[in-house]
């Protein structure tokens, strides 16, 4: 019998739990799997599962070998997917979570252009702010803004933002133009309570770095929602240029305090693993990183 078989075999015995598990997983009768099995401790000439009428389990020597096949096993599929996501033609689902506002703004026109290019490809987006678990629910990719790429994934920088200090100009004709950072305090400020900052904000400028304790007059998990209450003059936001870059441009609303500047956001497209890249995955983040060489927004 071909050895990797037996283990490929023994392997699906022990992750299902049983012969029977194994043979619907493998879709081969529960006969062929127990001759697999047998055959294998025949020829190595020990036992590694004990057998009883309830349960299956590893012996000494089967926790051994498992590890051991599973290597094998792993190592084999991992060869299978470098060359498969080389010269594969991109196909299948493509399940991708984007946050809501850049979707909306800079990602919705780009589905079409992809989809004409791979046909074969059937796009599965859904829209979070969250920060979702990809292997949990089962993403394939997603289109992440943070200061530094989630550690435990893997990530490609497409481009980046900055965070933007704006109001409307009625805003500060009523309540004054701030010059410095500290005059933040004394203002309305709509509030995005997702931000990794808080409450406190910071800043670099002439003088070096300065931080404020806002007050918050409203907080909400929406950035679309803190640039439409800042549109009727109701405070002060901080949002990314690829949100409220249109709105500066048209005066609509107005940078505050333009020699003092927040943090730089970096854009990146996260995946679980670099051992397995689909070609659908490794065609889109090309795809991402060409339509954000120059990016709408301001720098």
């Amino acid at each position: 019998m071909d050895r990797f078989e037996e283990m490929r075999v023994f392997a699906a015995v022990v992750e299902a739990g049983s012969f029977v598990g194994a043979s619907a997983a493998l879709e081969m009768s529960k006969a062929a799997v127990s001759r697999y099995v047998a055959e294998l401790e025949s020829r190595l000439g020990v036992r590694l599962l004990h057998r009883t009428t309830r349960k299956l389990s590893l012996t000494a020597e089967g926790v051994v070998f498992q590890a051991r096949c599973r290597e094998l096993l792993d190592g084999l599929d991992e060869a299978e997917a470098q060359i498969t996501s080389r010269s594969g033609e991109p196909s299948g689902v493509l399940r991708i979570n984007v946050p809501v506002s850049f979707r909306l703004l800079h990602l919705a026109a780009l589905w079409a252009e992809f989809m004409a290019l791979h046909p074969k490809v059937m796009l599965d987006v859904t829209l979070a702010d969250r920060v979702v678990d990809l292997v949990e629910e089962g993403i394939d990719m997603a289109v992440r803004i943070a200061r530094l790429p989630n550690s435990s994934l893997v990530s490609r920088r497409l481009t980046s933002t900055r965070l933007v200090l704006c109001a409307s100009p009625a805003y500060l004709k009523e309540r004054g133009n701030p010059q410095q950072p500290s005059e933040l305090a004394q203002h309305d400020v709509l509030a995005y309570s997702l931000a990794s900052m808080g409450d406190q904000w910071e800043f670099t400028g002439p003088a070096g770095v300065a931080s404020v304790t806002v007050k918050p007059r409203m907080r909400t998990n929406s950035g679309d929602t803190c640039r439409v209450v800042a549109l009727r003059g109701q405070g002060i936001v901080l949002q990314p240029a690829f949100l409220v870059g249109e709105d500066l441009r048209s005066g609509a609303l107005v940078e505050v305090m333009p020699g003092w500047r927040s943090a730089e956001l970096g854009i990146y497209a996260v995946y679980p693993s670099r051992k397995f890249v689909s070609p659908k995955v490794r065609q889109m983040i090309e795809f991402l990183l060409k339509a954000f060489e120059a990016p709408a927004w301001p720098p």
